[in-house]
């Protein structure tokens, strides 16, 4: 399993990247606007940090404006993947990108029918969205099984990228299914990596270390 960083900050980036298990990184446009910079300048600043994909995402509606963004944004870097919205318009946009050879992460994925339009029109990535689902009461996590089953069985080379996530059990249940990819908020990360019995174990340890080389 990949993990992907989803934020714009620099300095998280920085920060989770020196750890040596990120894989890519996810931008959207909300993310972006807390940051107040140029989304250029925030993209290939990122890009010297992360050797990895970088979700870039576009704001138009139509599939011409969408191409025009996408066509910009993949000139920035060869890691660039083109964030498009699960429409008809971003399907035919997805479509052309695809045969373009430009990377595509189709965003706001809710259902298995859109998955498998995604995928049916070349996207790279598909971002299903888990946290936005639990929250209107409905299984995240269910989708992604549905998901991962369905591209096996049609043996789609779309990845799935699990996003949404709001706290660990969301990543644990993505591995046991086989998602390629989780993309993980900072804190969820911090949550991740921190154990209790790992710190009573370090605890432990030290004071035992201590009490042995007492003079």
């Amino acid at each position: 399993m990949q993990f992907y960083l989803d934020t714009a900050d620099i300095k998280d980036i920085k920060k989770y990247s020196s750890w040596g298990i990120i894989d890519g990184v996810t931008t959207n446009p909300s993310l972006i606007a807390k940051e107040k910079i140029k989304l250029e300048t925030r993209i290939k600043e990122i890009a010297e940090i992360v050797d990895g994909p970088i979700s870039c995402e576009v704001i138009s509606e139509d599939s011409e404006g969408m191409l025009t963004e996408a066509r910009k944004f993949a000139t920035w870097h060869p890691n660039i993947y083109i964030k498009i919205p699960m429409t008809a318009e971003g399907l035919k946009a997805v479509k052309i990108l695809n045969e373009e050879g430009i990377n595509t992460n189709v965003t706001l994925i809710f259902s298995l029918p859109q998955a498998i339009m995604a995928a049916k029109a070349g996207a790279t990535l598909i971002s299903p969205f888990v946290g936005r689902l639990d929250d209107i009461s409905f299984d995240g996590m269910q989708l992604i099984e549905e998901i991962v089953t369905a591209f096996n069985n049609y043996k789609f080379d779309t990845k799935v990228l699990v996003a949404s996530i709001r706290h660990p059990r969301h990543v644990n249940e993505a591995a046991l299914i086989g998602a390629d990819i989780v993309t993980l908020p900072p804190n969820v990360f911090d949550k991740l990596i921190a154990h209790p019995l790992s710190d009573i174990g370090i605890q432990k340890f030290l004071e035992d270390y201590k009490a042995s080389n007492q003079t």
